[in-house]
C-alpha cells in the first residue's frame, strides 16, 4: 500500500514537471513571471516592464445595478445584460485618483467616427424576485485586502503555482464536488479503496496538466486582434476631455470627491456621503464644478474625474438628493486616455492595511458605481456582480516603488509585472482601450496631448505592445 502511494506521489509530480516543462518549452509565459518572480506581503511581483497589455477584455453575462435607495430598508439591484469586445467597459466609466499623487495633465480621446460621450446608449434594466443581500465595503484599500485572501480557484480559474522555483499556470479543471481523499489518510481506507483514491489523484493531477498544456499550446505570446478597430483604422482620434494642471485649465471634464453634503451633494446616516464637487485641492467639497489645482493630493484624497455632462435620466440610477453631481462617465467601445503624474513618496506608515497611506492609485470604475454608492453595503453598487473595475497604475504596499494593474469583472485577472512608480519626475502613459484589448504604456515625455490623435500614433502603441518582449507584458484574461 505505502509503496502504491509512494508511486502516486512521484506520478503526480512528474505529471505536473511535464506540463511546466511543455508549457515552457511550447510557448512563452503569461507574463515575464518566468524571469523571476517576488511574493512580497501576498503579492507577487515579477519584471518592470514600460507596457501591460490585456487580451480577452470583452465578455456576456449580467450584473446587478441598483433600482432604487431607501433611507428605511437599504438599497434594491436589478439586472442588467451586457455583451461585446470591451463589454462591460464598453459602458461609461469615470477615473479615480488617490494620493500621494500630482496630476499634472489628463486627455480623453474616441474615435473622430464614433458617438461622442453625450451620446449614451441605454440598456434595460430588468428587477429581481429577490432581492440581494450580500455585505460589502468597497474601501478601495480595503478590497484589495479581501482580494488577496486565499481562495480555492473555481473550474476555469486560472491558477498559478511556484514548483521548484518556477512559476507555472494552468485552467483549473477540478470542480471540488466530490470529496478529496487526502493521502496520508490512506492507511486508514479499504485497500481497494485506498488505490482508487490513490488512481483519482493521479488522474486528477493528469486533467490539470493536460489542461494547462492544451491552454498553452493553443495560446500565443502574440495577441490575435487583428486590425485595431474598424472605426478607428481612418481619421483621426478627436480630444473630448483635456485638464492641464500648469494652465490650471479643464475642458470637458468634470472634478468630485466623496464629500457629499460639504456645499454640494448630500449627506445622511444610512448611506454617508454622496459625491460632491471637488476643491482645488482635492480635500473638500465645493459648492460648484471648480478645476483642480497644481497640487498634491494627500494619501487620504481621492478625486473622481467625469465628462461635464450633468445627467438628466439617462444615466440611469443615481443617489436621490445628489441629481446635481452626477455626470456622464467616458462612454464607448473605444476610448484612449492619456496622462501625467508623479507618485512622491511622503514616508508615511500604515496603522493597518485598512488606512492606507503613501498607496497612490489610478483606478476606473463604471461609472454608476461612484453615482450610486462607492464606499457602502454591496447592494448599494454594481461592484460586486461585476459591472467592472480597472486598476491601471496602483502601488499596493506603504513606500512601494511598484505599480500594478488588474482588472475585476468577468473577465478578470491581474499582471504580476509592474511599472516602476514615477516618485520625482512626471510620468506619461496611455491608456488604449478598443478590440478586446487593454493597453498602457508609458510615453516618451515629449509626447503632446493634443486636441486629436492620429490613427498612426493609437497604432504605433497597439504595435508595440501586442508581442511579449522584455519590456511588453501580455496578460491572456478568461471568464
Amino acid at each position: 500500500m505505502k509503496s502504491f502511494i509512494g508511486t502516486a506521489a512521484v506520478l503526480l509530480s512528474s505529471t505536473f514537471a511535464r506540463a511546466e516543462e511543455l508549457t515552457e518549452r511550447q510557448i512563452a509565459e503569461r507574463d515575464l513571471c518566468s524571469s523571476g518572480s517576488t511574493d512580497d506581503g501576498g503579492n507577487w511581483y515579477c519584471q518592470a516592464v514600460h507596457a501591460v497589455t490585456y487580451t480577452g477584455v470583452g465578455s456576456s453575462g449580467a450584473y446587478s445595478p441598483v433600482i432604487k435607495m431607501d433611507l428605511t430598508n437599504g438599497c434594491t439591484q436589478g439586472s442588467q445584460n451586457y455583451s461585446g469586445t470591451l463589454a462591460p467597459f464598453d459602458e461609461e466609466v469615470s477615473l479615480h485618483f488617490r494620493g500621494p499623487l500630482k496630476l499634472k495633465q489628463l486627455a480623453v480621446y474616441t474615435p473622430s467616427s464614433s458617438k461622442s460621450t453625450r451620446d449614451v446608449e441605454e440598456r434595460d434594466v430588468e428587477a429581481p424576485v429577490h432581492a440581494h443581500a450580500h455585505a460589502h465595503a468597497h474601501a478601495h484599500a480595503k478590497a484589495h485586502a479581501k482580494r488577496e485572501e486565499k481562495r480555492e480557484p473555481a473550474v476555469g480559474d486560472w491558477v498559478t503555482a511556484t514548483m521548484d522555483g518556477k512559476v507555472v499556470s494552468w485552467i483549473n479543471t477540478y470542480s471540488g464536488e466530490t470529496p478529496a481523499v487526502q493521502v496520508n489518510n490512506l492507511a486508514a481506507v479499504a485497500p481497494a479503496a485506498a488505490v482508487a483514491a490513490a488512481t483519482s489523484i493521479v488522474q486528477a493531477a493528469a486533467a490539470v496538466a493536460t489542461s494547462a498544456i492544451v491552454q498553452a499550446v493553443g495560446s500565443s505570446s502574440s495577441s490575435s486582434s487583428g486590425s485595431y478597430g474598424s472605426s478607428s483604422s481612418t481619421g483621426a482620434w478627436t480630444r473630448q476631455g483635456y485638464y492641464s494642471s500648469t494652465s490650471g485649465t479643464s475642458q470637458g471634464l468634470t472634478f468630485l470627491n466623496h464629500k457629499g453634503g460639504q456645499g454640494s451633494g448630500t449627506f445622511d446616516t444610512t448611506f454617508g456621503n454622496s459625491l460632491s464637487y471637488s476643491s482645488a485641492d482635492g480635500q473638500s467639497g465645493a459648492s460648484s464644478s471648480t478645476v483642480l489645482g497644481d497640487v498634491q493630493l494627500p494619501s487620504d484624497a481621492e478625486v473622481v474625474v467625469m465628462t461635464d455632462q450633468l445627467c438628466n435620466g439617462d444615466c440611469g440610477y443615481v443617489r436621490p438628493k445628489a441629481e446635481g453631481v452626477s455626470y456622464h462617465g467616458f462612454n464607448g467601445s473605444e476610448k484612449v486616455f492619456l496622462m501625467e503624474f508623479s507618485m512622491p513618496l511622503t514616508g508615511e506608515t500604515a496603522a493597518s492595511i485598512y488606512t492606507p497611506v503613501d498607496m497612490p492609485a489610478i483606478w476606473m470604475l463604471n461609472a454608476q458605481i461612484p453615482r450610486t454608492l462607492q464606499y457602502g453595503p454591496a447592494t448599494c453598487s454594481c461592484w460586486q456582480s461585476g459591472c467592472g473595475e480597472f486598476d491601471i497604475f496602483e502601488v499596493l504596499a506603504p513606500g512601494d516603488l511598484r505599480c500594478k494593474s488588474t482588472i475585476h469583472a468577468k473577465a478578470a485577472g491581474g499582471d504580476s509585472d509592474y511599472f516602476s512608480r514615477p516618485t520625482t519626475d512626471t510620468m506619461k502613459a496611455a491608456v488604449v482601450m478598443s478590440n478586446n484589448q487593454f493597453h498602457i504604456k508609458v510615453l516618451d515625455s515629449s509626447t503632446d496631448f493634443g486636441s486629436s490623435l492620429t490613427s498612426d500614433f493609437i497604432s504605433s502603441i497597439v504595435s508595440s505592445t501586442d508581442t511579449q518582449a522584455g519590456l511588453v507584458s501580455l496578460f491572456a484574461l478568461t471568464s
